[in-house]
């Protein structure tokens, strides 16, 4: 199995991401590890509803990378 690169996400560009910012700056980048940790810390403040296509493929993305559950977007 090769291993992924880990490549960076600017939360600034996923409005549910960028609002899970809450003490830093949403334009500083996050690894795909973390932006993963930040959706499944907060998840329960998410507004699925308000979430964009790209976003939702992003939280699929990550989560078939990093996570061990379902998908709920």
């Amino acid at each position: 199995m090769t291993e992924e690169p880990d490549t960076t996400i600017i939360p600034a560009a996923y409005p549910e991401l960028k609002a899970l910012i809450i003490d830093g700056d949403p334009a500083v980048p996050l690894s795909e590890e973390e932006a993963f940790a930040l959706y499944e810390r907060n998840w329960r403040f998410l507004d699925r509803e308000k979430l964009t296509d790209a976003e939702k493929q992003l939280i699929r993305r990550l989560t078939d990378r990093f996570g061990e559950g379902e998908v709920y977007v």
